[in-house]
């Protein structure tokens, strides 16, 4: 397997929709607690980059063996069929990525504190579950809630607590604070998968992969699309207001033009060759200039 084929299995160009969370959590800690324990955290992004590589590959691996248009996706869409890659060997890389993964998060539940375990085991199951068992979460109406929850929120949240064990309340509001702050990558996050659903709606009905397109309907999935992205944009001022954010973050608004020139195109067509790139280019450039804008306020305190 050459490094671009194993980098289209990952799904490398997708990963944005990991790092960054964890981008703007690692910013939230050091202006909330003004403690970084990067040692900790850098092992958690390593462990948490692998897992979602597995993952990546779980779901193709899931869905090629659970395809039922045999010459269509199975050969020609799917990435193992149309390269010819050993299921044999998929299977013992995966399983090799999460056993690894999950060996560092359980050594680092140890040095922190044992709440660490259960978030991970939250992220594991959905993680795992998401393209696997009788009824994935991927081929239901719930796709979007836990990609945008688990990868929006808990990688945020995972690192603040990392960062800040040591003062971390589970109290409701400092638990909201960081729902907050992480609102802006769960909405971009959950409309990249609802975006991917509202493009494959015939071939995940012939595949029987019944998601929350195929219950509410195109137009209203695309109106959704549009109210995730309202959303995302009013939270990043909400946290200004709250004073979870520095006032820089209010800069990231100069990006509305981009996101209202993106979410119109897709508007118009939905093609997961021509347009899905749009809800890729708004997660990618929203939350990048989030985590810019917070560094900034970061650097600059006075701003």
């Amino acid at each position: 397997m050459t490094i671009k084929l194993f980098f289209e299995l990952v799904e490398m160009k997708a990963k944005t929709a990991s790092v960054l969370p964890f981008l703007i959590g690692l910013c939230y800690s050091y202006y909330r607690y003004g403690t970084l324990h990067l040692g900790y955290v850098g092992l958690y992004f390593v462990a948490m980059f692998i897992f979602n590589m597995a993952v990546d590959i779980l779901d193709n691996y899931n869905d090629y063996k659970h395809a039922t248009e045999e010459h269509d996706y199975k050969e020609k869409t799917n990435i193992i069929g149309r390269e010819q890659l050993s299921l044999r060997l998929l299977f013992w890389l995966m399983t090799g990525m999460i056993v690894f993964s999950a060996g560092l998060g359980l050594w680092l539940a140890t040095q922190v504190g044992w709440p660490l375990f259960w978030m991970g085991l939250y992220c594991y199951a959905v993680g795992i579950f998401y393209s696997s068992g009788p009824k994935p979460l991927s081929s239901l109406p719930l796709g979007e809630v836990f990609s945008g929850v688990t990868m929006g929120i808990m990688i945020s949240l995972i690192c603040v607590y990392l960062n800040a064990f040591e003062a971390f309340h589970w109290h409701f509001f400092e638990v909201l604070s960081i729902v907050i702050i992480a609102l802006p990558n769960t909405m971009w996050i959950a409309n990249l998968m609802l975006a991917n659903n509202i493009c494959d709606l015939e071939e995940d009905r012939k595949n029987k992969r019944y998601t929350l397109v195929h219950y509410i309907g195109k137009k209203r999935a695309l109106s959704l699309f549009v109210t995730m992205n309202v959303i995302a944009l009013m939270s990043i001022g909400l946290s200004v207001i709250l004073n979870l954010a520095p006032l820089s973050v209010l800069l990231s608004y100069l990006i509305v033009p981009f996101i209202w020139q993106q979410t119109t195109r897709f508007l118009q067509k939905q093609d997961k060759q021509e347009t899905f790139i749009c809800a890729v280019k708004i997660l990618a450039v929203g939350s990048t200039i989030q985590v810019l804008t917070y560094l900034v306020g970061l650097l600059i305190p006075l701003f």
